[in-house]
């Protein structure tokens, strides 16, 4: 018994899964956001949604960039001095809460983690895994606690002291239960992130740990 559990932990960490990890290592972002942006305006193309963001980092954008707004990893497809565009195709807007958006709405703005950067958050592809609802805010006089729930039933989890991304923000998850998790927000991350405008009820993105589901993945196939 203890040499299967072996073998199987040592085929977890050997090509397949460090090749996928490299492959996705690619284009990432870290979850770091660098600034939020606001959407200017909204337009219905077809089953498509074209968003105009402003933003401070617009400018240094160019045509075909990989941005994560929110969380989701779009492409640049139009800029100006102080705004670019993306588009949001009919499945994105389903799994995610960009179409939720309106005109006004702030969103947690990331370029690509540059080769030579500092790694300060964690992985995360920009490809949302699920939405969640936000269920409770508590005050804890110098942070706040978030409390979110989403629907287990898709095989998703987190553990506690684990990373998560909520809405862009890398985040260390302090709390987790079958379908409910809580992150602590300090002022800094509240004040730089749309956290700030999250209500109850308010829906956010979610991607889970990436090596969390490749591992999850080796193991189910060894059931």
């Amino acid at each position: 018994m203890f040499f299967c559990k072996k073998r199987l932990f040592k085929t977890c960490f050997e090509k397949p899964l460090l090749n996928l990890i490299i492959i996705n290592l690619v284009k990432m972002f870290t979850g770091i956001v660098e600034c939020t942006g606001k959407v200017k305006s909204i337009t219905k193309e077809e089953q498509n949604i074209i968003f105009l963001i402003e933003s401070e980092i617009s400018k240094e954008l160019k045509i075909d960039q990989s941005i994560s707004h929110n969380g989701v990893c779009l492409t640049v497809t139009d800029l100006n001095d102080n705004w670019h565009s993306v588009t949001a195709i009919d499945e994105t807007l389903q799994k995610t809460n960009l179409g939720e958006l309106k005109v006004g709405s702030v969103v947690n703005l990331e370029r690509c983690l540059a080769a030579n950067a500092r790694f300060d958050g964690h992985i995360v592809q920009g490809h949302v895994d699920q939405t969640a609802i936000c269920k409770n805010i508590q005050d804890e006089k110098g942070s706040w606690r978030f409390t979110f729930e989403y629907d287990a039933s898709t095989g998703n989890m987190n553990v506690e002291k684990g990373s998560v991304c909520v809405n862009g923000v890398s985040l260390t998850v302090i709390s987790a239960q079958k379908n409910t998790f809580e992150v602590a927000i300090i002022p800094y991350t509240y004040e730089h992130t749309s956290f700030q405008d999250i209500e109850i009820g308010t829906v956010v993105n979610l991607e889970f740990d990436i090596v969390g589901k490749y591992i999850k993945k080796m193991f189910e196939a060894y059931r």
